[in-house]
């Protein structure tokens, strides 16, 4: 199987996994939901979680991958502020746990652009 075409279920499987995740163990999630959000964290937690398995559905199927790739960038760029709320409040913890935290920053980046070129590779293939 090309690189190219495992790219995307690779993709599919990260999202799967963080989606189970979100409901398997929902508090760490819960702790990084920002409060400026309206309602229970739990509830954030589990929305995203469905969204997340939604995404490696969509993003598992040739027909929907483009879209579901397209939608995968936005949601990457839509947590971003839950990895900030992290990095912050784990600041003072040792140093392994905050490299973890602030590491998670710029790693949104290369998510964006792998869900961007996987949409770009999935151009034309419905």
């Amino acid at each position: 199987m090309p690189r190219s075409d495992r790219s995307p279920l690779l993709l599919a499987g990260l999202l799967a996994t963080a989606g189970v995740a979100h409901f398997a163990a929902p508090r760490p999630f819960d702790a990084i939901v920002p409060d400026a959000l309206p309602g229970k964290p739990r509830t954030w937690t589990y929305a995203s979680g469905a969204v997340e398995l939604a995404l490696a559905a969509g993003l598992a199927l040739p027909r929907t991958r483009r879209t579901a790739a397209l939608a995968t960038a936005a949601f990457f760029v839509g947590v971003f502020p839950a990895n900030a709320k992290m990095a912050a409040d784990w600041r003072h913890r040792p140093t392994p746990q905050k490299a973890a935290a602030f590491g998670r920053l710029p790693l949104q980046v290369p998510l964006v652009l792998w869900a961007r070129g996987v949409a770009r590779n999935a151009q034309g293939r419905s």
